[in-house]
């Protein structure tokens, strides 16, 4: 089949399998077929051989005067030599008494003229006038030859025997041969049935190769079909998945790959969203003031660059925490490394105990190493810790602590502040996520989604336990993989 993609003409994967199944095929079959003729053919040809040097055997007896029916009786007795008075007669008796195998004849020559053939029906002549003079020449009188020829249209396997009886001038060849094609036929037919089978056996490969193949590829036409359909405004698009095998499991990453590319856009529009969403006001503040602004008025102007410069202000940490929340999103820019746990907890303490109104405390740190982005958890961890003294009456106690519980770390801060709603524990961890219940200044809204997304990068969560009026506590929740850890944990 063959398929047109970007103005070329493609062969599909499917004609290029099957090609390729049939090629081996057939080579096979017409190595296995051509190796079994040749062997066969050998030993046809071997047996042709025997053959004539057995009436060569036979020959002799019948000159020495045993016969070839002596010679089974294999009693080696030297009977006296009838008397043949001509070399006809003697060319006479061989050609009657040695019998020539199948798809074979004989000829007896005398004086370079074809005196004698078998009285029996025979599958051809030898008296053609040119190789009776070929068989005369060969022998040349002397010596026994064993040989092929071609005689008309047949191929002849023959030996041809000089006779020459003592006291006279007469020369007689005795010649049998057989017909090589001829021999062969029974083996050609045998061939032709073997091929017609081949030919039928791979016509069944290939019909069974394409459904096989066919079968085989479905996920990867249905790969095809899905591609061509995403575009980058519809990513929900995925692969039918069903089975163990390898294409199923080529399904299954290209699933995984596609939920990355549709995580990552959507965290690209979150990121266009959020920018056009959060910069608006600000934008519009500052552009309102300095449209009203009357130069004229010293008071007016220093309290219009007042507000555009606080405005530019909030504007450039905004911007700072969509960038940092851009990058927690990104897996890339992760590094982990081996990390000593109680080294992090004491390093994110020293940072934050210099804070002044807010009495600092470390409750516990775990003890051991593991692989960490320390980078990203001390991120997560100092917002969690500034959150907390945002919101938190000055003067209150606001304590850190981490603690390992099997194969996972949970680094905690817990302030006493006003507390949080059970129903806005989901809200506060989404972009620009509020709770107007007058805790304390509020910030840009993406501190808790930061720490939610470097959290997300480990493998890990977060998690809030707070009701209004008893504080709130937030925990880092984070496997711990490959790591070696002790058993034991310190307390502050």
């Amino acid at each position: 089949m063959l398929t047109r993609m970007s103005g070329r003409r493609v062969v599909s994967v499917r004609v290029r399998i099957l090609a390729a199944i049939l090629v081996v095929t057939a080579l096979g079959l017409i190595s296995a077929g051509s190796v079994a003729y040749l062997l066969q053919r050998g030993r046809d040809l071997a047996a042709i051989d025997e053959e004539l040097m057995q009436e060569l055997d036979d020959v002799r007896l019948v000159v020495s005067g045993r016969g070839p029916d002596a010679a089974e009786g294999g009693s080696g007795v030297d009977v006296p030599t009838p008397a043949f008075a001509t070399t006809a007669e003697l060319m006479h008796d061989l050609v009657r008494t040695v019998t020539p195998g199948i798809q074979g004849s004989a000829v007896g020559i005398v004086d370079g003229r074809p005196a004698f053939v078998p009285g029996v029906s025979t599958a051809f002549r030898l008296t053609d006038a040119e190789f009776v003079r070929d068989m005369v020449e060969a022998t040349g009188g002397e010596r026994t030859v064993l040989g092929t020829t071609g005689a008309g249209e047949r191929t002849l396997r023959y030996i041809a025997v000089p006779i020459r009886l003592e006291g006279t001038d007469s020369v007689g060849v005795f010649v049998s041969a057989v017909d090589i094609e001829g021999r062969l036929q029974d083996l050609h037919g045998v061939m032709t049935v073997f091929w017609w089978v081949a030919g039928g056996a791979l016509a069944l490969v290939a019909l069974v190769g394409w459904f096989v193949a066919g079968r085989l590829l479905g996920p990867v036409r249905e790969l095809r079909d899905t591609a061509a359909r995403i575009s980058a405004s519809d990513l929900g698009e995925r692969i039918p998945v069903a089975g163990n095998d390898d294409l199923s499991e080529l399904g299954r990453t290209m699933n995984d790959m596609i939920s990355r590319l549709e995580s990552s856009f959507q965290a690209q529009q979150r990121l266009l969203d959020d920018v056009r969403h959060e910069l608006s006001t600000p934008l519009t503040i500052v552009r309102g003031h300095l449209e009203l602004l009357d130069a004229r008025d010293p008071a007016e102007v220093e309290q219009t660059l007042a507000i555009a410069t606080d405005e530019l202000e909030r504007m450039s940490g905004l911007v700072a925490d969509i960038a940092a929340l851009a990058d927690a999103e990104r897996p890339a820019l992760h590094r982990p490394a081996p990390v000593d746990l109680g080294r992090l907890t004491r390093d994110v303490f020293e940072k934050v105990r210099v804070i002044p109104s807010h009495d600092w405390a470390l409750e516990a740190e775990a003890r051991g190493v593991a692989r960490l982005d320390a980078a990203r958890v001390t991120q997560a961890w100092l917002q969690l810790a500034d959150n907390a003294r945002k919101y938190a009456p000055e003067g209150t106690r606001i304590a850190l602590g981490s603690r390992r519980a099997g194969r996972v770390l949970r680094c905690w801060v817990q302030d006493e502040g006003p507390g949080i709603p059970v129903e806005a524990h989901e809200r506060i961890f989404e972009r620009f996520g509020r709770v107007d219940d007058g805790r304390g200044t509020a910030g840009s809204g993406l501190g808790l989604s930061i720490v939610r997304a470097i959290a997300a990068a480990h493998g890990g969560r977060v998690e809030v336990d707070s009701a209004p009026g008893r504080g709130a506590r937030f925990t880092l929740v984070l496997p711990l993989q490959g790591g070696t850890l002790d058993d034991t944990e310190g307390s502050a």
